[in-house]
């Protein structure tokens, strides 16, 4: 299948329980990731997954390296099948799996990093205590006008850090600021705002203070050119060489997510099916908003990949052992 693209989610993407029907189905990801997950990690990421709580999962240092390790199995699982996809990308966190897809990245490694960047956006969270909401219903330039009005007004730090789809962009800044957008937003129309329960004010400039140091962190390990087309969330182009790819993982800390601009990337390539590798339903969601003609797959259960292999294998297929 030649006209796949696989998408990797991110933080917020989270479930208690997360990968356990998977090991229970395929006992083998236990020893191939999650077992060598915990000794790398020093802790029991895996209990954590199968059986913390949502507010055991919550700490961004948590999440990252949870939600990671969790696409790496769906990933696996697909691959065990035959899926391959001809593109990959990943919302913010779920970059870091899409280089792992494209061979830019040894899972390790990607681990590895994954944990020190939960670490260090929650170092900032600690220091400036900042806040994310959803603004759901207004176009991005009027959510653009209103973050810069607020600088204006405030001196305050508050701008978009993701353009998810048509419809949903989402703010980063410091507290006051970012509720203040959101409330406006509501004034001009907007359908809601949701706040989101995050560890931190990802993808603002508020992260910039992050970028020397985890860039020490990212030279420390090896990148390679890719095997296959990723597109990085900064640019929503492809990124051509390994050097390129941990440069834009660097200024992805501090840079928006045009989650948007990267599906319509993709589905200029001809692409028409994604599958969405990890815990979630969010990208699937934005897919189909953003490109309403592309079959979107949300796959990140067990029970979700048998549905997806129904339909893209035939009637009969094998369920995921």
């Amino acid at each position: 299948m030649n006209d796949i693209a696989f998408l990797f989610p991110g933080q917020g993407s989270q479930r208690p329980g997360m990968g356990r029907d998977l090991v229970a189905r395929r006992p083998d990801l236990a020893d191939r990731y999650y077992g060598p997950a915990d000794e790398l990690l020093g802790f029991e990421l895996s209990k954590l997954c199968f059986e913390g709580s949502a507010e055991e999962l919550l700490p961004t240092e948590i999440t990252q390296p949870a939600v990671f390790l969790t696409s790496i199995a769906v990933l696996d699982v697909l691959r065990g099948h035959g899926v391959t996809p001809s593109v990959a990308a990943g919302h913010s966190l779920g970059e870091y799996t899409a280089l792992v897809c494209a061979g830019v990245l040894a899972w390790r490694d990607a681990l590895r990093l994954v944990r020190r960047r939960g670490e260090l956006m929650a170092r900032v969270n600690e220091r400036t205590p900042g806040a994310m909401a959803a603004v759901i219903g207004l176009p991005a330039a009027r959510v653009e006008e209103l973050c810069a009005r607020t600088r204006e007004r405030t001196g305050a730090v508050v701008e978009i850090a993701n353009y998810n789809d048509p419809a949903q962009q989402v703010v980063s800044g410091e507290r006051d600021a970012v509720r203040e957008v959101a409330a406006a937003a509501k004034r001009l129309g907007a359908e809601r705002t949701v706040a989101l329960n995050v560890g931190a004010p990802f993808h603002c400039t508020l992260m910039g203070e992050l970028e020397q140091e985890f860039a020490a962190e990212l030279d420390a390990v090896e990148f390679r050119d890719p095997k296959l087309p990723v597109l990085a969330n900064v640019t929503a182009s492809q990124v051509r060489t390994g050097a390129e790819a941990r440069d834009c993982l660097r200024r992805q800390l501090a840079g928006a997510v045009r989650w948007e601009e990267t599906l319509r990337a993709i589905a200029g390539r001809g692409v028409t099916s994604f599958v969405e590798a990890g815990p979630g339903r969010a990208l699937s969601g934005f897919c189909r908003t953003t490109l309403p003609d592309a079959a979107c797959h949300p796959a990140g259960e067990a029970r979700r990949i048998d549905r997806f292999l129904n339909s893209w294998q035939g009637p009969g297929s094998t369920p995921v052992e």
